[in-house]
């Protein structure tokens, strides 16, 4: 067995930067994080590399939809008219607008989101509208999406659990990433 060493394991290289004290080369005012910080940091970035996945596989198979068209879906479903502007869509959704362009375009060709051009206001606008074949397919995936949603995080934490889980993720959103993905303006058309 090879001995761990900074060429062979990296990231416990930088843990003894992090426990030691000791400046890295072109990082010397970089505020390395405790082993408590590390552990912590770990716990989360494995929970957000297998929860996504495992929530995207059960959409796949019980609608043959990814995460982010389901989400369009379930935005548009409670938007009023289910009409959404396409940017105020894609904030809602967590993508660009290329992004939802792209899903869009797939979610018009199975009948499920109609896109249409709105002038109303002075200005031109792209919308998307949730058909009714579109909510009876939400409705046919959103029951196994919550029960996925319930076995893998609210019946595993106590509901003090999940508060704090929610509002650690509310604090986060309100650091940096503040603005990101917020916002939704009334349908005028």
């Amino acid at each position: 067995m090879r001995p761990v060493t900074a060429d062979t394991q990296p990231e416990v290289a930088q843990r003894g930067v992090a426990q030691h004290g000791v400046a890295r080369p072109g990082a010397p005012d970089v505020p390395w994080l405790t082993d408590e910080q590390q552990e912590h940091w770990r716990a989360l970035m494995a929970l957000l590399m297998t929860l996504p996945p495992a929530l995207d596989a059960q959409i796949r198979r019980d609608g043959g939809l990814n995460t982010f068209e389901y989400h369009v879906l379930a935005a548009l479903s409670e938007a009023r008219a289910r009409t959404l502007v396409l940017s105020d869509l894609a904030e809602l959704a967590r993508g660009s607008l290329s992004r939802l362009s792209h899903a869009v375009t797939r979610l018009e060709r199975a009948g499920w989101v109609e896109r249409r051009s709105c002038t109303e206001g002075g200005g031109r606008r792209t919308e998307a509208r949730l058909t009714p074949a579109g909510l009876e397919k939400l409705e046919q995936v959103a029951p196994g999406h919550v029960r996925e949603v319930r076995r893998l995080v609210v019946d595993v934490l106590a509901p003090e659990q999940l508060a704090a889980l929610a509002d650690a993720a509310r604090a986060v959103r309100a650091g940096p990433l503040a603005g990101a993905g917020e916002g939704c303006r009334a349908v005028d058309c």
